[in-house]
């Protein structure tokens, strides 16, 4: 798709209001706003750690994940779940997500839901073949960045992360290399993102994730079907697309090749666009 001329802080394009329009038509449909965390509620920052949503991004999750799980009109029609490569842990202390919301972390290793007490989420159990394999893998990462200012390896339950986000472009481009052969002697992919490499023992996608969401929404409230709108920033969110179909709203945020249906600049836009959703489910006098 192209890429759109700049937009009003307050407003989305036609098109875009138009596939919104059509995705909350009450025609009987269930409803799933699968949303990323990093670049697409919250901006990109340096520190993973410091990332927060805009003020207006937080409003308005807070007031869909609101009406999703309430007692009135809006019950049995909606459902809010945030997909991220970030750990489940990792991703409930930076999102703290509306209680009731789906939350899916580490690219679709980890499930579970908010609750008032947190995340209750599902037990990640690895074999020993595949606990040897990410043991290996992370000691071989952690040597790969020795050395090289600004490089970094994170742990995750199932999979190690190259960082590269502050470091120079000889040693990112090292350590990028490293991390890629490291993924093939242990005969796993690497996964490239935006300034990192993810390399997982388990196999699964954002859109594995969305295919096993839709079928869980279908099941909760009793739906014949279900239509998703997903929004993502990054070069791994391309496989959440791609499960999308007729009915779905894709929406890429930022710039680059896509294949989302639509796309805003942003995450000040996504605030508009989970608005829209949230004005749709509100009861009408």
């Amino acid at each position: 798709m192209s890429e759109p001329g700049p937009a009003p802080d307050d407003a989305l394009d036609g098109a875009l209001e138009d596939a919104l329009s059509a995705f909350c038509a009450d025609d009987g449909a269930a409803l799933l706003v699968a949303l990323d965390f990093d670049g697409v509620l919250a901006p990109l920052v340096d520190d993973p750690t410091a990332s927060r949503m805009l003020p207006a991004t937080r409003r308005a999750v807070d007031r869909l994940g609101a009406l999703a799980h309430d007692d009135g009109a809006a019950a049995g029609r909606a459902r809010l779940a945030f997909v991220s490569g970030r750990d489940l842990a990792d991703l409930g202390a930076r999102a703290d997500p509306p209680v009731g919301a789906y939350v899916v972390g580490s690219h679709g290793a980890e499930t579970g839901h908010a609750t008032a007490d947190g995340c209750d989420t599902v037990p990640l159990e690895l074999t020993a073949e595949q606990g040897a394999a990410l043991a290996g893998l992370t000691a071989a990462l952690d040597a790969v960045v020795v050395g090289r200012d600004g490089a970094w390896v994170q742990r995750k339950p199932s999979a190690a992360v190259l960082h590269t986000r502050q470091a120079g472009p000889v040693d990112s481009a090292a350590a990028i290399a490293g991390a890629d052969a490291a993924a093939e002697h242990y005969g796993l992919d690497a996964l490239h993102g935006k300034d990192v490499v993810e390399v997982a023992v388990l196999h699964t996608s954002k859109g594995e994730a969305l295919r096993r969401l839709r079928d869980v929404v279908a099941d909760e409230l009793g739906a014949t079907a279900v239509r998703v709108l997903y929004a993502g920033d990054d070069t791994t969110d391309e496989r959440a697309f791609a499960v999308l179909g007729e009915g779905d709203l894709s929406l890429k945020v930022g710039s680059g090749d896509t294949l989302a249906g639509h796309r805003v600049p942003g995450p000040e836009h996504v605030a508009l666009v989970v608005d829209r959703v949230a004005d749709a489910l509100t009861p009408t006098a």
